[in-house]
């Protein structure tokens, strides 16, 4: 693998250990192992701010749990290359292969939308869901997945310009305050609400950036480059990109604020998924690091499965899982966050079962 060339039909162990661990702490947080962590480490003890990082930053700033959701969509870019060429191999009609990806990306706009009725437990129409976002995303960077890098890394800055244009037309004076920018504005045209935490719909411009440059990566990946070439250009570029949004941020042209997704958010955060693929695929594919991996790819081989089930049932089995952990742990005094921990681990460790099964079975949802 050091200097072979990647063909399409290769699985990258790098890349699936990378999304697999991505899904893991997707579905940690519907455990609600985050939430237990703080409960067990309230502010003022030592391990609190640790933990924090587990949680979305309220505005300007940047926690490592703003990095998920950038990773996933990156991910999706990296393998389209590879998912789009094996398709391509069996069957040469390009056409079949855009029905594909539109009734995909109509799928995922549903399931997204669905998932908001279910929370909600009523019927409405809300676009602050990941998979609605990603739905764009997928679409978008497919249109332009066949063509030069020059041109795909031209349409991603065209996206981030277009994003720090339209915000700064809205509200020339303060353009990024919360509740009260273009992201907002849009949302009342298109929702007639506004999102109470601040996120907007429209970051699917923005974010589509990062599925792109995932895209950009996994074409490159599929290159006749030496891996090492590989790894030193991705290191490159992801240092690049977090000096330009760091700097941003920093000198005080455009903060880091995940929730509206702006153009210094998406070079920090793309940064950090591009250094981040190129160390799993130094270490795990050049490396062949990869005993430890197993766990966590069996995880991400259903991702939009185990994400629809975590999402759905992640409360109620928690609960479910708590009549048993409560009433065999409750007696032996144990206090209420330790037993609240502890209920969490079990929840988490049935949705990795859950996962293993359907790996051993053989059972993989794709759409």
């Amino acid at each position: 693998m050091n200097n072979a060339i990647i063909s399409p039909q290769q699985r990258l162990v790098s890349l699936d250990a990378y999304r697999g661990i991505t899904m893991f702490l997707l579905i940690a947080e519907s455990a609600l192992i985050y939430r237990a962590l703080l409960e067990l480490f309230p502010e003022g003890t030592a391990l609190h701010g640790l933990f924090l990082q587990f949680t979305h930053h309220p505005w300007n700033g940047l926690r490592f749990w703003d990095l998920i959701q950038p990773f996933f969509m990156f991910i999706v870019g990296v393998a389209m290359p590879f998912s789009l060429n094996r398709r391509l191999a069996v069957s040469s009609d390009r056409n079949k292969v855009t029905r594909h990806i539109l009734k995909r990306c109509m799928l995922l706009f549903l399931f997204g939308t669905g998932l908001h009725c279910f929370y909600s437990k009523e019927l409405v129409f809300e676009l602050w869901n990941v998979l609605t976002q990603l739905s764009f995303t997928i679409l978008f960077t497919y249109l332009f997945i066949r063509q030069p890098a020059k041109i795909q890394f031209g349409v991603s800055i065209a996206l981030l310009v277009l994003t720090e244009l339209m915000y700064r037309f809205y509200n020339p004076d303060t353009p990024f305050v919360k509740g009260e920018n273009f992201g907002s504005y849009t949302d009342m045209i298109l929702m007639g609400k506004i999102n109470s935490g601040g996120w907007v719909a429209i970051n699917c411009i923005p974010t589509a950036v990062h599925t792109l440059w995932g895209a950009m990566c996994g074409n490159y990946l599929l290159s006749d480059k030496a891996n090492i070439d590989k790894v030193k250009t991705f290191v490159f570029a992801g240092l690049i990109s977090l000096v330009i949004g760091y700097g941003m941020d920093w000198s005080g042209v455009t903060p880091i604020i995940k929730r509206i997704s702006t153009t210094s958010f998406v070079f920090a955060s793309g940064g950090w998924a591009l250094l981040t693929l190129a160390f799993f695929f130094w270490l795990v594919d050049m490396k062949k690091v990869q005993s430890w991996t197993f766990p966590f790819i069996i995880v991400g081989m259903n991702p939009i499965f185990i994400y629809m089930f975590a999402g759905l049932l992640g409360k109620w089995l928690f609960d479910f899982i708590s009549i048993f952990s409560y009433g065999f742990l409750g007696p032996l005094g144990l206090s209420e966050a330790v037993l609240y921990f502890l209920n969490a681990c079990f929840t988490l460790g049935a949705f990795w079962y859950i996962c293993y099964f359907l790996y051993q079975k053989k059972i993989f949802f794709k759409i």
